[in-house]
């Protein structure tokens, strides 16, 4: 797809995302659901409610009517597609820097769109085919204030309530300025826990911290679970559909190990946990050990709902998936990355133990992540020959299902193009932190070596 990348379209605003374009994108998904009705939701970005207005318009103009629920959670406008059977847009970027935005399409079972939903829409909107409404036809804009609220309900309805307020819990909350700022708070208070927050005034310049929650932006967390004598420190992205942890002693928990502590104790015998590429020798082994099968996808939401659904046609069982920046899915609850859900789902865990305890078998291994930018295709194909030659040349098979995945056995390295901002990342993971250096370096100087005869 020339538009829709691994998690929907993003761009810098105004250089590749226009509100122009969010108008197309808007029209052409109109015209292709057929709908008489759909949502308009955003995060709390600066230009957020700019882009809003442009996909309402659009919506409008072929006809449909628009629910308008401002800034919500991607996974609170997820339960409301699901809820009213209505497919959404959703204005977001993600965790990506406050210069960014995006677009999201969630169908009307509130699920993300297919690749192939998302390729007609593509074809509508490169062709410029949309439907146009007469003058006396244009779809109603409703505004509606209710959606944060009955997320949180939903919430509240679905995990383990009573055995978190028993615990009395003090959980540090960092929503990083984003959509959480409007329901995280709320949820984990009124599920019995004290909470402390920074960083929870909703703000799309994303003052106090980068909007991806990774431990070396989360200082203030760690500082603030130390002084608060808190059990557990969580922060979220910029649209709330991830969480990651930090432990008692204030030390940042890397998403793997959480990720790996949590299908531990969600998968039996037979089931079926689905990750991406660069899957975590962690959930390898917690797959290992409970004797579930692993599959794997190419990197992005998109990629991973449609392999759930692939295996629950086949009848397999998958109670958990995700990838290890804290995006996590709990498909029996909802086929969506929530990050609230998913802190709630690690409460449970600390109920009668330490964050440290919990996660301590899964510590074993260290992640090193390179970026690498590019500044036209022509240096992304010179990467991405590079990539091909030094995985040709190695001492390992290459797996190709998204990039360039070398295992070593005791190690892996992989080198894929990011799916939403112009770099190409180069991942690494071994029980030795030089291994891993080591590892990343290699492929990180095959690659610049290349830009230099671009």
């Amino acid at each position: 797809m020339k538009l829709f990348g691994s998690s929907g379209t993003r761009g810098v605003v105004g250089d590749g995302l226009t509100p122009e374009f969010v108008l197309r994108v808007s029209k052409a998904a109109g015209t292709v659901w057929g709908s008489d009705r759909a949502v308009v939701a955003r995060d709390t970005r600066t230009t957020g409610e700019m882009f809003s207005n442009a996909a309402t318009s659009g919506l409008t103009s072929v006809g449909v009517d628009v629910d308008v629920l401002g800034a919500v959670p991607t996974p609170g406008v997820v339960r409301y597609c699901e809820v009213e059977e209505v497919p959404a847009v959703v204005i977001t970027a993600s965790h990506n820097p406050p210069e960014y935005n995006g677009i999201k399409l969630v169908g009307d079972d509130g699920v993300e769109l297919s690749v192939a939903d998302l390729e007609r829409i593509e074809d509508h909107v490169l062709a410029e085919e949309f439907d146009t409404a007469a003058w006396d036809e244009v779809g109603e804009i409703r505004r509606v204030d209710s959606s944060n609220r009955d997320y949180v309900d939903g919430l509240l309805a679905s995990v383990d309530r009573e055995a978190i307020a028993d615990a009395n819990l003090t959980v540090a909350l960092d929503p990083g300025h984003g959509a959480g700022c409007l329901t995280s708070p709320d949820f984990f208070r009124e599920l019995g826990c004290e909470v402390v927050t920074v960083n929870a005034n909703p703000d799309g310049h994303f003052p106090g911290r980068e909007s991806e929650p990774v431990g070396s932006k989360l200082g203030d967390l760690c500082r603030l679970v130390k002084a608060s004598d808190a059990d557990v420190g969580i922060a979220h992205d910029g649209d709330a559909d991830r969480a990651v942890f930090v432990d008692e002693n204030g030390e940042f928990v890397a998403g793997e190990a959480s990720l790996a502590a949590l299908a531990a104790a969600q998968l039996e015998e037979d089931d079926t946990a689905v990750a991406a590429v660069n899957v975590s020798q962690r959930l390898v082994d917690v797959c290992n050990e409970v004797g579930a099968n692993l599959e794997l996808t190419p990197i992005g939401a998109t990629n991973l709902i449609t392999r759930i659904r692939d295996l629950w046609a086949q009848g397999e069982t998958v109670p958990i998936a995700g990838e290890g920046n804290g995006g996590i899915f709990f498909p029996n609850y909802r086929l969506v990355r929530d990050g609230a859900y998913t802190a709630a789902k690690f409460l449970e865990l600390i109920t009668d133990r330490e964050v440290s305890d919990v996660v301590a078998p899964y510590t074993d291994y260290v992640n090193v992540r390179v970026n690498l930018g590019y500044d036209d295709e022509a240096e992304l194909e010179a990467m991405l020959d590079a990539a091909r030659e030094y995985a040709e040349s190695a001492d390992a098979t290459p797996n190709t299902t998204d990039g360039y995945r070398l295992d070593y056995g005791d190690a892996w390295v992989l080198v894929r193009p990011s799916g939403t901002e112009p770099k190409v990342r180069v991942y690494a993971e071994a029980r030795d932190e030089a291994r891993a250096e080591d590892l990343a370096a290699g492929a990180k100087d095959a690659l610049l070596a290349a830009l230099e005869d671009v």
